[in-house]
């Protein structure tokens, strides 16, 4: 029997998702296991710089998989992206990762592909990987937006190590560098935040700083949330996750999160510690129930 269409929800929920064994084969029945209604892949390895080509067979079924169950897809690119970087071969490869996504992206049908916004890495270098960014980003993006293609998505980092974003408030300068190219959007992910200083845990702290976000790149830039807790202390510039509302961050903050007129309509993904499916699924059952009634 054919799987219905599912509607979307509001705010859909997924969690970032396996693909060792196949696209398609290991993904599928993750996301049915999991309870997602988006998800989060890469498409090559997250710390190297190969750019595999995809198998079209499992390409074919995760999009027809997708279309079925009404899933939104994105992914995220290796970590070893950083743009700003002063080594040239760094950043040529970050390119091409990035390029390479974005065509993997196209196959899968994508909605977009998530990259951390990168580091300036020395000192006095800061001026120099702006004007990078920008020759490296806007063919990309031109590229992308001219073929329909997936959106890129910067994820501000936790900070420290000359981040060329990581507060929220960093993104205006980082959208100025590529003229506010329609095709560059925010990811933001909560511990990344947390972890930069914002304040999330105090009442009505999630809420400042999405509506800092907004006040930074406009009420139409935020495309993905990651939704993450934290093992650390705000401000601790260390990137390690924690079931949501077992953290340092606590469960208020997310429904705040949830209930934000920024996130009206936005995915969330959740990419914290699991064994198989079951940790996710219980991640994305809590934040199904902290998003509004109607």
């Amino acid at each position: 029997m054919a799987r219905a269409a599912a509607q979307v929800a509001p705010r859909p929920v997924g969690s970032h998702t396996p693909t060792a064994g196949g696209l398609a084969k290991a993904a599928l029945p993750y996301v049915d296991g999991a309870g997602s209604e988006v998800a989060q892949v890469y498409v090559s390895n997250s710390r190297g710089w190969a750019l595999p080509p995809g198998d079209p067979a499992q390409d074919e079924a995760f999009l027809a998989g997708c279309a079925e169950r009404g899933l939104a897809a994105y992914i995220h690119a290796s970590l070893l992206v950083n743009l700003g970087s002063p080594t040239a071969a760094t950043v040529e490869r970050s390119a091409e990762t990035l390029a390479h996504a974005l065509a993997r992206g196209a196959a899968i049908g994508a909605s977009g592909v998530v990259f951390h916004a990168g580091s300036a890495v020395d000192e006095g270098h800061a001026d120099a990987a702006m004007k990078q960014l920008r020759e490296a980003l806007l063919p990309l993006l031109d590229r992308a937006a001219a073929s329909g293609g997936p959106k890129l998505l910067v994820e501000p980092t936790a900070g420290g190590g000359r981040s060329l974003a990581s507060k929220v408030e960093h993104l205006g300068p980082y959208l100025d560098a590529v003229d506010h190219h329609p095709w560059l959007g925010v990811c933001f992910d909560t511990c990344h935040a947390w972890a930069a200083g914002h304040d999330l845990a105090t009442p009505g702290g999630m809420t400042a700083t999405l509506d800092a976000l907004v006040a930074a790149v406009g009420p139409d830039r935020l495309w993905l949330v990651h939704a993450n807790d934290s093992r650390d202390g705000c401000g601790s510039t260390r990137d390690r996750h924690e079931t949501v509302g077992k953290g340092t961050i606590g469960e208020a903050a997310f429904g705040e999160l949830m209930r934000h007129p920024a996130t009206a309509g936005v995915p969330v993904v959740v990419e914290t510690p699991t064994e198989g499916f079951v940790g996710h699924a219980a991640d994305i059952a809590t934040l199904k129930g902290l998003r509004p009634l109607a």
